[in-house]
């Protein structure tokens, strides 16, 4: 049985399945769970294209900070309602990708499970989305399991 679970969350239809379902292990093996969400700031900080004379840069990371707070917050209420023993991380980075950053935090945090939601995505849509749970499956040091929403 695991007994230190992570689960990575984003806003998306599968990050919730994901989320229920590590709520559902966690409860279960009376396990801790650490419900994380990654902010990429590398987009922003990309002043090729001058985005920071059209956009305030500082004011758009801390809109991303409040929204990725607000759905922290709401996953952990969650959790403890579900009665599991629960805790939230928010990850920050403008110079590495999300998986990175989630293997990362799941290895310092000595997870035993990550969890993460994955669309199925295929094809060229794959192509131009990129996907955050391929790159798990190939950095990963911690034991991975893959939630699709259907």
């Amino acid at each position: 049985m695991h007994k230190r679970i992570f689960v990575a969350i984003d806003n998306s239809n599968t990050a919730q399945k994901a989320l229920e379902e590590a709520v559902s292990l966690a409860k279960a093996s009376a396990a801790s769970l650490c419900i994380a969400t990654a902010l990429d700031a590398g987009p922003l900080a990309q002043h090729g294209m001058g985005l920071g004379s059209y956009i305030d840069i500082d004011k758009v990371k801390q809109e991303m900070r409040e929204s990725a707070s607000a759905l922290l917050d709401q996953a952990l209420a969650k959790a403890v309602a579900a009665g599991c023993a629960a805790e939230q991380m928010l990850i920050e980075s403008s110079d590495r990708r999300i998986a990175e950053m989630l293997s990362d935090a799941a290895s310092q945090w000595q997870a035993d499970l990550l969890v993460v939601g994955t669309h199925g995505r295929r094809g060229f849509e794959r192509m131009l989305v990129g996907s955050v749970a391929e790159n798990l499956v190939r950095i990963a040091t911690t034991s991975l399991l893959l939630v699709r929403a259907k």
